[in-house]
């Protein structure tokens, strides 16, 4: 399904990761997933977290840019050729692919996409039998 993931923009520095974490941490958000993606100068902190609106709060009263986005959720057994089934069946219909990362819990992996156009997305792969994830679901893993 649908879920809010939480993108923070973070200068690379020395410590600018732990801040984030330890801000999170103190109000006891679990973190689901997390990404980062980086350059010479700044990077993008990608977080599947368990309260996703009060994190964004957090993080801004912290004075980090921080913005909730629109992700896919969903869950295949952890052999490549599901991931790239799924994957296909996006590029078919031009549905393009912004960024996706992956994690496995046992023989699953739960796999979030950030597509051109979550809504047809996400209606394409449920007509395709892929499994998506809700929200509630996510954050509990």
């Amino acid at each position: 399904m649908i879920v809010h993931q939480l993108s923070v923009f973070l200068e690379n520095r020395s410590g600018r990761l732990t801040q984030v974490l330890e801000t999170l941490g103190q109000e006891n958000i679990k973190i689901t997933a997390l990404s980062v993606a980086d350059t010479s100068e700044f990077g993008i902190l990608r977080m599947i977290v368990s309260e996703p609106e009060k994190a964004k709060k957090l993080l801004k009263e912290k004075s980090f840019t921080v913005n909730l986005t629109e992700v896919l959720s969903i869950i295949t057994p952890n052999e490549a050729k599901y991931y790239a089934k799924a994957l296909k069946i996006l590029s078919d219909l031009e549905i393009s692919i912004e960024y996706t990362y992956a994690f496995s819990v046992g023989e699953k992996s739960v796999i979030i996409l950030r597509t051109s156009n979550a809504e047809l997305a996400k209606k394409t792969l449920q007509e395709h039998a892929i499994e998506l994830l809700k929200a509630s679901d996510l954050y509990m893993i």
